[in-house]
């Protein structure tokens, strides 16, 4: 069978997991003819995922978030207003998409939780192709999902959110954290997360040093005044931030990193503990290798609230309204390992093959 693929190309997670489905796809016999990751001002597709996604990648404009002026809490009226003023731009990304889905003639686009994809099958509605989307937020759709309490605006944007992104669509892989029951329910099938397979080779230690990673730098500024007070902690983290060099250390023992895929993995290995905002793929990636994690849901983010709740009630660690290091450096002294989340992400592929060719 021939994919596409459309990624969002916010944060590492939804990038990690299309190249590892590409990897899965390409080793069980099929063929990736053309992957789109949406860019924005704000975030720079990193080179790692060109080099490893078993297909020509190309870059198109799709609609993102807008942040508060610290880079940390996500502002929903500037967020529509400004996608609404680049409807002229969106529409030429959605043609640029079509006129590839004619040239290769897939027969399913995958759609990594791009905005564009749903509007794609909307608007166009391709003969002979299948509309799959992937991706921790259509858990949704199952009876077992937890949900914030006390948002009820913010849900209904989250769930509006979905449906938009997954129009016509004809299959929903929800990617969890651990099985639910029953495994299928409508168009859902819950499913294993997509795991970078890099983040498995070599041994696994637990150093004396902190792990952290920053969807969006302006939490970075929460670290470094911890830091101040606590320098002997030793803490490397991982951002985007565009304006500073590959290693930056504001101070000794805290080092912050710009985005490796290669050298994260190997920190997360050796790390005693992560702390991050609420992502679902690098959360997963701590509890396959059983390393307790603090989550500090992103401000005005509901779905990052819904994650760290799950997360928790899967035994991945804590979540915080901010970055509490001291709390979490308590915790880990009674941390107790568990095994069951690699016996459910050993699973993966042949779950999600089968459920991508048994159309």
């Amino acid at each position: 069978m021939k994919f596409l693929f459309l990624v969002q190309g916010e944060g590492r997670g939804h990038m990690t997991q299309a190249i590892v489905l590409s990897q899965m796809l390409t080793k069980n016999g099929h063929k990736i003819t053309h992957t789109f990751i949406g860019k924005s001002d704000r975030r720079i597709v990193p080179d790692y995922f060109r080099h490893n996604i078993l297909s020509p990648v190309e870059e198109i404009i799709s609609p993102n978030f807008i942040l508060d002026a610290s880079n940390k809490s996500l502002r929903m009226r500037k967020t529509l207003a400004h996608n609404a003023m680049r409807l002229g731009i969106y529409s030429h990304s959605l043609k640029r998409i079509h006129q590839k889905v004619m040239e290769t003639k897939p027969d399913v686009v995958i759609n990594f939780y791009d905005f564009l994809g749903g509007f794609y099958f909307r608007f166009y509605r391709p003969r002979n192709v299948r509309h799959i989307c992937i991706g921790r937020q259509f858990l949704t759709y199952h009876p077992s999902y937890t949900f914030a309490p006390n948002r009820a605006t913010e849900k209904r944007l989250f769930l509006m959110n979905n449906r938009l992104t997954s129009q016509r669509c004809d299959k929903y892989i929800a990617l969890s954290f651990g099985p639910c029951h029953p495994q299928k329910t409508g168009k859902t099938v819950v499913a294993p997360p997509l795991l970078n397979p890099e983040i498995k080779k070599g041994p696994v230690s637990h150093e004396d040093f902190l792990l952290g990673y920053m969807v969006n730098d302006g939490y970075a500024e929460e670290i470094i005044q911890w830091h101040r007070k606590n320098k002997e902690q030793k803490i490397h983290c991982f951002w985007d931030r565009k304006s500073v060099p590959e290693t930056y250390s504001p101070h000794e023992n805290l080092t912050f990193h710009q985005i490796d895929n290669i050298l994260f993995g190997d920190m997360m290995r050796r790390c005693k503990g992560y702390i991050s905002t609420a992502g679902f793929e690098s959360i997963c990636e701590a509890m396959y290798l059983q390393k307790p994690v603090l989550m500090v849901p992103v401000s005005n983010q509901y779905e990052q609230q819904c994650n760290a709740l799950e997360a928790v009630k899967s035994g991945a660690g804590i979540m915080a309204d901010y970055f509490d290091i001291t709390s979490f450096l308590e915790y880990l002294k009674q941390y107790t390992p568990d095994a069951r989340f690699r016996r459910w992400e050993e699973q993966a592929e042949n779950v999600i093959i089968e459920e991508l060719t048994n159309l």
